[in-house]
């Protein structure tokens, strides 16, 4: 590990800089107001800063805006509430079901919708605290006034953050993008190695896949519906863009490099060639991150000129290899090997590019872009109430989860209320922040509450008992703080362990001699919220990936059979569109980044509901290879590589497209007519010609004619129906997947 790299980007990073903006954003407050005598305003005033940064996540500033602006009416709504019903219990059981309820429901319109209800119902189960002694209707107006109060005022200071650097979030974004697609060639180079796990190394691209979809998305809505970015005509502004739109096609590229590694290292293992191939792939890589580190930091990225060196040696010891070691068994592995070497060079070609956008200074021609270009890009939902209440239904998700959230808290309710808990608010806050929609993730957070609730104690009593020095405890909370808050949205065992870390030392400066009984609350609170979200999220309503899995499967699928006909289109003599062919590219990764986090999600899940995992581990692999086979089509029109008469090809095109068809209605328990395919009937002529020219050029190699003009028409033609028949073998081997998958 490099650990001067490590560093850099994690200084750099929007999750650092977010940990600094809401600690110095709920900090100020509390330090303002304690200079004048009145802390405790200032608390209440730093916990509506506190609760409106929640919302305050990452993407285009007027979603920020009204998103905060959202919520601090939420929380003005719901202090007001919850205030004037404190005296009665069976009034704020009441409005904690209806609450919960209606707050979790609205994440059915989005993430920031999503985090909106998540912060309300956080200030509702804060309000329940009896030590607030919100007894009185001037009380509660003043306790709500200066919570809104704290969230006016971290919404203004977020937002004059933003317009002193409107462009640092964008280059933090763009910089993790970046990183994410060095890690994800980094991962692919090891199928060049020797003793490569071919099973645990496509679980880690399934993996990485998703993450740098997850990451583009963000990026392409953060872009884009950023109006004033892609008008603009400042340099930084549209040379993020550039360097958004290159990084897209270069992840495409790396998809593309799928080949077939057992045969290549069946030929090859012996020559190192594929130890060489390993190494330029890491370079490739690691240059891949050091550019990510130069946008995050708003740096000029350095070109390496060791890597080009490599490339070119590399390029004479294959063509040195093909001298000696090439014969007529393995021409088809001198083909992959070299269509490798293109895909290489053509990606240090790119990252040279992107090297010189980072220069900011508008002297390196850009092409032209529009923003209308890449609107069909950009996903969006719409706020109707229509959309909430046909989700009032047992069938969606989010309906059966807000019912776990409510009914849970409730219960949550009660039994704080009946055991006399000191915080009780901390047994709902618990369930709240631990119990997700899905069953994995609730299990996850769960086990990282308690371990970092525990850690967090710990390392709190270590701290407490060494130091004595007030003003070095504050030091610590400050930096605690920042970290809690830092590691909330990548790491969430570190974010509780912080968190609890500077709350204990926070509550100990308050009261040193409640200290003890502090200790034990926050222990048996957090027990009891994580043993009642638990519970709640096996028994209340549960909703198992199993069951969800089939409409995911019908629309990677769909998606996938989109792409590869918009792409075929080409070869049939047909143009194309390059914004459908965009659209088909991004919805099919979306698809396939979503199948592979459901599948993530299932094999979390209890044994019992995990229902033929090895096929549809199977399934996922297979759409990972089949959109690097047809990525790889895509390149080749770009090369303008058709070298005959593409009637060819449509015949082939049809019997995919029908394989897909029917793997659809398979899943969907439709019926299906197989004799409507050729059984690779249509795939003989291509075949046939790839056979004729490969034959003769063995004649020529065993004549030892070495440079032909057979060399190149093969060499072309038999790159583009190895993926056809790629392409249409993975279909075949869906379409048996979907047959026999049985799924209750």
């Amino acid at each position: 590990m490099d650990y001067i790299k490590t560093y850099k980007s994690f200084i750099n990073s929007h999750y650092l800089s977010e940990g600094v903006r809401i600690t110095t954003g709920v900090v100020l407050p509390a330090l303002a107001f304690s200079y004048f005598d009145m802390f405790s305003v200032g608390i209440v005033i730093s916990l509506g800063a506190l609760f409106v940064s929640v919302t305050d996540s990452p993407g285009p500033i007027h979603h920020r805006k009204n998103g905060m602006a959202v919520c601090i009416a939420g929380i003005l709504i719901v202090t007001l509430l919850v205030g004037f019903a404190a005296k009665s219990s069976v009034l704020l059981a009441i409005l904690l079901l209806a609450g919960c309820f209606f707050f979790s429901m609205i994440g059915i319109y989005g993430t920031r919708p999503g985090s909106i209800g998540t912060a309300v119902m956080l200030v509702m189960t804060l309000t329940i605290d009896p030590r607030l002694n919100l007894d009185t209707s001037q009380k509660v107006l003043t306790h709500s006034f200066y919570m809104v109060c704290g969230g006016f005022w971290y919404m203004g200071f977020s937002m004059l953050l933003y317009n002193f650097r409107p462009y640092r979030l964008l280059q933090q974004a763009l910089g993790e993008a970046i990183q994410a697609t060095g890690e994800y060639l980094m991962t692919r180079s090891e199928f060049y190695k020797k003793e490569v796990n071919y099973e645990n190394t496509f679980k880690q691209l399934l993996h990485q896949q998703a993450i740098v979809q997850n990451k583009q998305d963000e990026l392409t809505e953060l872009l884009f519906k950023t109006r004033s970015i892609v008008k603009e005509s400042t340099n930084i502004g549209r040379s993020l863009v550039m360097i958004h739109l290159d990084v897209v096609d270069i992840f495409e590229r790396i998809m593309m490099s799928h080949q077939q590694y057992p045969l290549l290292h069946e030929y090859f293992d012996q020559t190192g060639i594929l130890n060489d191939y390993y190494d330029l792939a890491k370079e490739l890589a690691y240059e891949l991150e050091d550019l990510g580190i130069a946008v995050k930091s708003g740096e000029r990225s350095r070109q390496s000129r060791d890597l080009m060196q490599h490339i070119d040696q590399v390029t004479e010891k294959l063509n040195q290899l093909r001298l000696t070691y090439l014969h007529p068994d393995n021409i088809e592995g001198f083909i992959s090997l070299r269509r490798i070497l293109e895909n290489i060079q053509d990606l240090a070609e790119r990252l040279a590019t992107l090297r010189k956008y980072t220069d900011f200074d508008g002297s390196f021609k850009k092409r032209k872009i529009k923003g209308s270009d890449y609107e069909h890009l950009i996903s969006s939902q719409q706020i109707t109430p229509g959309l909430f209440f046909s989700n009032l239904t047992l069938k969606s998700d989010t309906f059966r989860h807000s019912l776990r959230v409510s009914i849970a808290i409730v219960v949550g309710f009660i039994i704080a209320s009946a055991l006399k808990i000191g915080h009780s608010y901390w047994v709902l806050l618990t369930i709240v922040v631990i119990l997700k929609p899905a069953f994995s993730l609730t299990k996850k957070r769960n086990i990282d509450r308690l371990a970092g609730t525990f850690a967090g104690v710990v390392i709190a009593l270590g701290i407490l008992y060494l130091v004595d020095n007030n003003t070095t405890l504050l030091a610590f909370l400050v930096v605690f703080m920042a970290g809690g808050y830092t590691f909330m949205r990548t790491n969430y065992f570190i974010s509780v362990l912080l968190m609890t870390t500077y709350l204990l030392i926070f509550y100990h400066l308050l009261n040193p001699g409640d200290f003890k009984i502090l200790l034990k609350d926050r222990i048996v609170d957090t027990l009891i919220g994580s043993v009642i979200a638990f519970i709640a999220s096996i028994f209340l309503f549960p909703s198992w990936e199993r069951k969800k899995f089939k409409p995911i499967m019908v629309t990677m699928l769909s998606d996938v059979k989109e792409y590869f006909s918009v792409v075929a289109e080409a070869f049939s003599g047909r143009q194309i569109d390059p914004l459908a062919k965009q659209l088909a590219r991004k919805n099919a990764l979306v698809a396939l980044a979503n199948l592979s986090d459901a599948f993530n999600r299932m094999i979390s899940e209890p044994k019992s509901q995990q229902q033929g995992v090895e096929l549809l581990h199977h399934f996922v692999v297979l759409n990972h290879m089949l959109t690097s086979y047809i990525a790889t089509l895509s390149h080749y029109l770009q090369m303008n590589v058709i070298p005959y008469s593409s009637d060819d090809f449509i015949k082939v095109a049809e019997d995919i497209r029908q394989y897909f068809t029917n793997a659809m209605s398979y899943l969907n328990d439709e019926e299906v007519t197989e004799e409507t395919i050729s059984n690779k009937e249509s795939l003989r002529k291509l075949n046939d010609r790839v056979n004729q020219l490969m034959q003769k050029r063995k004649e020529e190699l065993q004549q030892g004619q070495m440079e032909t003009s057979t060399r190149k028409l093969l060499f072309d033609l038999k790159s583009i129906v190895d993926q056809f028949n790629l392409i249409y073998n993975v279909a075949v081997d869906l379409n048996k997947i979907t047959q026999t998958l049985k799924i209750e």
